[in-house]
């Protein structure tokens, strides 16, 4: 039984346990962000166009900042990459909360704050994915995953509900400079971290950028590896019809109940992650992860009751949460630390295109077929992808922990 308890022997480790204890504090405040920017753009505009565009006005300068944040991670000192881009999500915090706090009441100006935190989020987490490697062994880094995930996906739970119960109280000004505040006990613990200078001297320019391409298109495994985490978000993931089930399918209920069951089965599954954070065969593990995944999907398009629904949710949720891990220990271990940086970049963009492009999918045949034969419809084809890389790709069907 004790076997199957979440693995925390990372957290022996002084450089991990003070960023991961930082990033629980860290995370919450994002939360409080992420839920007073939206809020605040439809009080400014009466439209949930807008709220729709931030995604998109934050997705092109995130992308870009990840894979150039990616290529300083594997040039320059990797903790002063990480500081500059922590100090900088801080300082942009504190612009959105003097512009709250000057009641400019200007969309623009709030959606181009969007645009600039989202690239300094996406530098950083190219970089911090860079760092793990360096502060744990190779063993550990699915349980480290597992444990950073835990954060993530519990601030997922808590951060909407706290910044849904004090909006109304405090206004969203003082949600940005809650948020502010906290960043700074990450600055602290980056702060605190080694030296993590590059392992050979290279110049940041475009040839370093373009060796980071031509790495993964010469190993298999992670081209499966990105496919697979792509397909699964692409396909699979329907946050975007989960208004339009509320109206139709669960007249009356909780829409929220829907939003935090993925993340409840996230955390779940971290808890109870010592079952399989152990597994040796990482490209399974991915492919069932994304089967699971798939399944759950199918099976909640199906449902008839909201208590259902929730369920298949949740174990689609702990699907999700070992796709996650899987793919990062792919990735943090198949590849030489002088690259990883860039191949972390890529990663970054992969991981947070696919739920976006999805949802203008998933919107786009919710609309034309209804939502059940949408969600259902995904995660058959999310099964059908994942089953078919595992039977047509080898290297990834065999490719094992080192």
């Amino acid at each position: 039984m004790r076997g199957l308890l979440i693995d925390v022997r990372p957290l022996r480790r002084a450089e991990f346990r003070r960023m991961w204890a930082s990033g629980m504090v860290t995370t919450l405040g994002a939360q409080l962000t992420a839920v007073a920017v939206p809020m605040q753009l439809y009080d400014l505009t009466g439209s949930s166009a807008y709220v729709g565009l931030a995604g998109f006005v934050g997705f092109a300068p995130m992308a870009l900042a990840a894979l150039w944040g990616g290529t300083l991670a594997d040039v320059r000192d990797r903790r002063r990459v990480l500081l500059a881009t922590t100090a900088g999500i801080a300082l942009t915090s504190l612009l959105l909360w003097a512009q709250a706090w000057a009641r400019l009441e200007s969309a623009g100006v709030l959606l181009a704050l969007v645009g600039v935190q989202q690239a300094l989020f996406g530098a950083n987490a190219a970089v911090s994915g860079a760092v793990v490697p360096r502060l744990v062994p190779r063993e550990l880094l699915p349980a480290a995953n597992t444990l950073q995930s835990l954060v993530s996906w519990s601030a997922g739970i808590a951060g909407p509900l706290l910044a849904g119960g004090l909006l109304p109280v405090v206004g969203a000004q003082s949600l940005y400079l809650a948020d502010a505040a906290t960043v700074g006990v990450t600055l602290w613990a980056v702060w605190r971290l080694p030296s993590l200078p590059p392992v050979a001297e290279q110049g940041a320019g475009t040839r370093q950028f373009a060796a980071g391409f031509r790495l993964l298109a010469a190993r298999q495994v992670l081209l499966v590896v990105y496919l697979a985490d792509f397909s699964a978000l692409f396909l699979g993931m329907p946050a975007a019809l989960f208004p339009q089930l509320a109206r139709e399918t669960y007249p009356g209920a909780n829409v929220g109940v829907l939003y935090a069951a993925i993340s409840a089965g996230g955390v779940l599954a971290a808890l109870v992650s010592g079952g399989f954070t152990r597994a040796s065969r990482h490209g399974v593990a991915v492919a069932v992860s994304v089967c699971v995944w798939g399944l759950a999907l199918a099976a909640f398009g199906l449902a008839d009751s909201l208590a259902v629904a929730a369920g298949w949710l949740v174990v689609a949720g702990g699907a999700l949460l070992t796709l996650g891990v899987f793919r990062k220990s792919v990735l943090q271990s198949a590849v030489p630390d002088g690259m990883r940086g860039r191949l972390q970049g890529v990663d970054t963009v992969i991981a947070a295109g696919g739920p976006r492009l999805g949802d203008l999918v998933h919107g786009l045949a919710g609309a034309s077929f209804g939502a059940t034969w949408a969600v259902t419809g995904g995660g058959l084809l999310t099964v059908t992808a994942g089953l078919a890389l595992l039977v047509f790709f080898p290297a990834f069907r065999q490719h094992r922990a080192a």
